[in-house]
């Protein structure tokens, strides 16, 4: 349904229903100044005002198709779709060739998940529509809600063709590329919307990115060239530009476009990161202190600045300040895996063993599982003198890895530990099996085990039969 009123009636009329509202006047409208009011109020997400506007609507215009057509939609947006079906078979028996009869009915099957059947009544709506383009934008959705991505870009494609300047159906049709990894048919289709359309900026900057993925850095230095040069305040073109110049380890040009993105939008906390990293890149370390520091000056809730802060002085050996920006990042995303794990290892190398070990706890908590992580922490446990947590640790460890010799030495060591004989000469065993060249961290972790006399008859005999 268009928004057909010029914006001066447009305000008159919002002005004079509003008006109404408050005085309890009875006011006339055309049913077109209603659906002009009421398209406003829904834009805007003001339902009630749209519903009261509904209603007053079909109290002066009960015959209204088109009014009663946005109780449908509403109907349908409240989630009561019987009711909504229901009206509207009423009214495809007054207007059969109505598309938008035919689109809200789809949208009730799409509202039950029912988007085959939405498909199929789409189609029906693409006999009588006047406007197809938007009926393929629907259809696509629908296929994209089966996971059908083939099909999807085939009806995205064919609004393309029925409007060039369709960006929204473009970035659809390139999801559905990079959904089945089909990058370099989104580069080909690119290159042929851009023979067409050759000035297009997202076009370029999608073509960029694509150039990206194949890791064709020129050619997507090129590509967003050419959406600067369509539209040189494009913030995303200089921001991908600066990414690339990066990677090329043409860090002066990269920071040249993040000062033009900031000189465009504004300063931000991500550029400052940014321009701070390249500077680090380049060694001027006080240059990209300063920039970690203004990028959280900017947004204190930046916690990729605070963690970049605290890896720099980490770097710099100054593990008191390290640990200091990583609580500060923690304090903003508590959920962050890899915060955790380096909050474990600025304290381990402080000798907070205590801390060390609950960050590595709550590393594994939140799903950081490699085998690196179960190693610290299970070392830390042992130097904590935690054997039965250490063990309990490797055990745990041996379900995602069973055919660790890391943790099968490891846990030989503890089980002699602990005096389970049996236990620790199992696992002795298996750790041989895996890898015997690894032996070495018994000696180290457990040197009273290695040296005993059990052992070493042990490792000599396997080492004669092995041979």
């Amino acid at each position: 349904m268009e928004f057909s009123s010029s914006e001066e009636n447009q305000s008159f009329s919002l002005t004079k229903f509003e008006s109404m509202l408050k005085t309890n006047n009875v006011f006339f409208f055309d049913s077109n100044e209603f659906e002009n009011i009421i398209h406003h109020y829904l834009e805007i997400g003001k339902i009630a005002l749209a519903k009261k506007a509904i209603k007053l609507g079909l109290d002066q215009h009960p015959t209204s198709i088109n009014l009663r057509l946005f109780r449908v939609e509403i109907l349908i947006f409240e989630n009561k779709l019987s009711e909504a079906a229901k009206l509207l078979n009423m009214l495809f028996e007054l207007e059969p060739n109505n598309e938008e009869l035919y689109i809200q009915k789809a949208n009730i099957h799409s509202k039950r998940d029912q988007h085959e059947e939405a498909i199929e009544v789409f189609k029906q709506a693409l006999k009588v529509s006047n406007d197809s383009s938007e009926i393929h934008s629907l259809i696509g959705m629908e296929y994209l809600f089966l996971d059908n991505y083939e099909a999807a870009k085939i009806h995205f494609k064919n609004c393309i063709d029925l409007n060039i300047e369709d960006y929204s159906s473009l970035y659809n049709i390139i999801y559905c590329f990079e959904f089945l990894d089909q990058n370099q048919e989104a580069i080909d289709y690119l290159n042929w919307y851009l023979d067409q359309n050759p000035y297009c900026e997202v076009a370029w900057h999608q073509l960029g990115k694509q150039y990206l993925v194949i890791k064709d850095l020129n050619k997507a230095l090129t590509a967003f060239d050419f959406a600067i040069i369509s539209d040189d305040t494009f913030i995303g073109a200089y921001l991908e530009k600066a990414k690339v110049l990066e990677q090329l380890n043409r860090f002066k040009e990269a920071i040249d476009n993040y000062n033009i993105s900031m000189a465009i939008e504004g300063p931000t906390a991500f550029t400052y990161l940014k321009i701070g990293g390249c500077h680090e890149k380049m060694h001027h370390k006080d240059k990209a202190l300063k920039y970690f520091f203004k990028s959280v000056k900017e947004d204190p809730a930046f916690d990729k600045g605070w963690i970049q802060i605290a890896h720099f002085y980490f770097s710099k050996k100054d593990d008191l300040k390290a640990l200091f920006y990583v609580n500060k990042a923690i304090d903003i995303d508590e959920e962050n895996v890899s915060y955790w794990l380096f909050y474990s290892k600025i304290n381990h190398r402080l000798n907070y063993l205590e801390e060390a070990e609950r960050g590595f706890k709550k590393t594994l908590e939140l799903g950081g599982t490699s085998l690196d992580i179960w190693i610290q922490r299970g070392d830390v446990l042992i130097e904590l003198g935690e054997i039965e947590a250490a063990k309990y640790n490797f055990v745990q460890a041996l379900e995602y890895y069973p055919e660790s010799e890391e943790l099968e030495f490891r846990l030989s060591g503890l089980c002699f530990k602990l005096n389970d004989t049996e236990a620790g000469f199992a696992h002795l065993l298996n750790g041989l099996h895996i890898n015997s060249e690894h032996i070495f961290i018994i000696e180290e972790l457990f040197p009273d085990v290695y040296k005993s006399q059990n052992v070493i008859q042990f490792i000599e005999s396997y080492k004669k039969s092995d041979n």
